[in-house]
Parts: structure tokens; sequence; C-alpha cells
């Protein structure tokens, strides 16, 4: 099991690219159903334009490929 605050702590990776993407700040909780469904991350790259709000880069939490020690790996698509 794992903590909120510890998946605060983890650098995202992008592992088609390796691009280092951020930390979380925050993340969407589906309180129906107590999953999480995605991860935020402040702004930056355009690439995943059609997962922004306001700035922010939307992490669907079906893109997490691991969570490892110090970061979390996200295999975002190309068609994105």
């Amino acid at each position: 099991m794992i903590k909120i605050s510890e998946l605060k702590e983890k650098e995202v990776v992008n592992i088609k690219n390796g691009c280092k993407l951020g930390l979380i700040t925050d993340i969407d909780i589906n309180l129906e159903d107590g999953v999480i469904e995605a991860l935020i991350i402040p702004g930056g790259n355009n690439f995943l334009g059609l997962f922004r709000r306001n700035n922010d880069i939307i992490i669907p939490w079906s893109y997490i490929r691991k969570i490892g020690e110090d970061v979390i790996l996200v295999d975002i698509p190309d068609s994105i």
C-alpha cells in the first residue's frame, strides 16, 4: 500500500521517450468507487494537450505502468 503523500514525492517519467514530466501536485479520485482516476502534474509540455486542464497535465491511472521507490513510470500513447 502507498500513501498519497508518498506519491507526491515521486518523479513521473514517460517510458516512451524518457521525458521527466514532473512531480504530482494533486490526484483525481472517483468518490463513488473510491479509486484514483488520474494524477495531476503542473503544466509544461505541449504534447499532452488533450489532457490539459488549466495548464495542468492530467495522466489517467490506466497509463501508469510501474510505481517505484523514486519514480512513477507512465506509458503515454504516441497518438496524443
